[in-house]
């Protein structure tokens, strides 16, 4: 039996495990790189083994990170079943092809400023995969339900358990069958946070012989919710009231922009902030996520079906919140001047309708930016977070005077002591640990926690490493 790690190794995208045992071969998430000059490079190498060769693949929840290579798998040759929650599934029919219609636009626009700047044409660059490619993919799918055992090869047990973090997510409990023995795998996924709105807590685990456990918040805590929603409620009354602007919230389609509605209506039902707020959700995607989460309502947690029934009683789930789908919908908005509070994807600020609204919005004083998720190193979002007064948007320099407002407490990752506190519910550690889902120097210090605090055999893994599990 041996455990490759082929991404987030050392970085917090591109997650993907192959898993191989006497002719078994199967990979855990099938990630996208994301963020910085390498990524599509990664991307367009990947995958490092024959797609023709794996039997199944397991997904652990739907963002991108986890998912987006799956459409080019399928596309070069895998024709095994993928595993995922129900959940995930129907996150991953919005998702992939919306990742796919995106890396189609990039490629046009890429081919015509070549075009424009060699004079002549040389060839044109192929998006990493199609629409269609990724349509396909879907029939991939294969649902199945929390807590629920099943076998996706003769010789594997498989369970889905829910990791809190985005509607379907979930830790995965993997055992495999040898002539005499069974090992048992776990794989985090991504982890939530305890305690937070919109999902159930994190599923405590009590046993595995190996563990691969994510790291992304591995080296700080959280601002406390109270205190972030604070910031919050700051943020929206100072620049809606008294700067007399708008604010805009790059967010996550998937997650984020859920949990965002969910504190904005909870603020204007305390009446801390106020009703003649116009809230924007300018995401195709993020709104057909939303309609997707409140079909699955049974997977929310008791406070926030609370808040849909308030919402019911104000003649609809969601009050005060405007949902656009066109091009011309979405434009409509860079007119207002004041008093919109615009959700709109992707949440790095690298892609999307985002981009347009920070450039409308950037240069204006009495407007806001608040960042309410991770920014990877080499994204838009990383470089506002990090204080640039100059960012560059579709080829202008966007000078930065609107405020920026960075929100610690509102990941859908466990920080640090979150995740020790699940590390906390094994009754005995794992033979071996391997920590991921972390850039480099995040990875190595929560690593250095699991073995001061816990005593545990850990390491974090380079990319492409092998070990036996033994």
């Amino acid at each position: 039996m041996r455990l490759t790690v082929l991404g987030a190794a050392g970085e917090v995208t591109g997650s993907c495990y192959l898993v191989e045992a006497e002719g078994l071969r199967f990979i855990v998430d099938c990630g996208m790189f994301q963020g910085g000059r390498e990524a599509e490079a990664k991307n367009r190498r990947f995958p490092a083994f024959n797609p023709e060769s794996l039997d199944f693949v397991i997904l652990t929840h739907a963002h991108i990170d986890h998912s987006g290579l799956l459409p080019r798998l399928v596309a070069l040759g895998f024709r095994g079943p993928v595993y995922c929650t129900e959940a995930t599934a129907d996150l991953l029919g919005v998702l992939l092809p919306d990742a796919a219609h995106i890396a189609e636009k990039e490629a046009e626009w890429r081919n015509l400023d070549r075009r424009r700047k060699q004079g002549r044409w040389r060839g044109d660059a192929a998006p990493l995969y199609t629409v269609e490619q990724a349509k396909s993919s879907l029939r991939k799918l294969k649902r199945r339900s929390y807590d629920q055992a099943f076998e996706p090869h003769k010789r594997v047990r498989a369970r889905f358990r829910d990791a809190g973090h985005i509607l379907g997510s979930s830790i995965v409990e993997l055992w495999l069958h040898t002539p005499g023995r069974e090992v048992k795998l776990v794989f985090s996924g991504d982890l939530g946070m305890a305690n937070r709105p919109l999902l159930n807590d994190p599923t405590p685990i009590a046993e595995a012989d190996y563990l691969v456990v994510e790291s992304t918040y591995g080296d700080r805590l959280h601002k406390s919710l109270a205190e972030t929603i604070d910031e919050l409620a700051f943020a929206l009354n100072e620049t809606l009231l008294r700067k007399k602007g708008n604010v805009i919230i790059p967010a996550f389609a998937v997650g984020r922009t859920q949990e965002i509605i969910y504190l904005l209506l909870d603020l204007i039902r305390q009446g801390r902030i106020p009703e003649s707020l116009a809230i924007f959700v300018d995401s195709p995607m993020a709104s057909a996520a939303t309609e997707i989460t409140l079909q699955h309502s049974e997977l929310l947690d008791q406070e926030t079906r609370e808040l849909l029934r308030w919402g019911r009683e104000q003649g609809t789930e969601l009050p005060y919140v405007r949902f656009t789908e066109s091009p011309e919908d979405s434009m409509a908005i860079n007119s207002i001047r004041q008093g919109a509070v615009v959700l709109s994807a992707s949440g790095m600020c690298d892609a999307g309708r985002i981009k347009h609204h920070l450039k409308n919005n950037l240069p204006r004083a009495e407007c806001a930016i608040v960042i309410a998720g991770f920014q990877a190193q080499g994204t838009l979002g990383r470089r506002l977070v990090d204080g640039a007064r100059w960012v560059r948007i579709f080829g202008e320099d966007v000078p930065v005077r609107a405020s920026i407002h960075t929100l610690g407490g509102l990941s859908a990752h466990a920080d640090r002591d979150a995740l020790l506190a699940w590390l906390g519910g094994f009754t005995q550690g794992p033979r071996h640990t391997w920590v991921v889902h972390g850039e480099a120097s995040t990875a190595a210090g929560f690593a250095g926690l699991i073995r001061n605090r816990l005593g545990w055999p850990v390491s974090v893994p380079a990319p492409g490493e092998s070990y036996p599990l033994t």
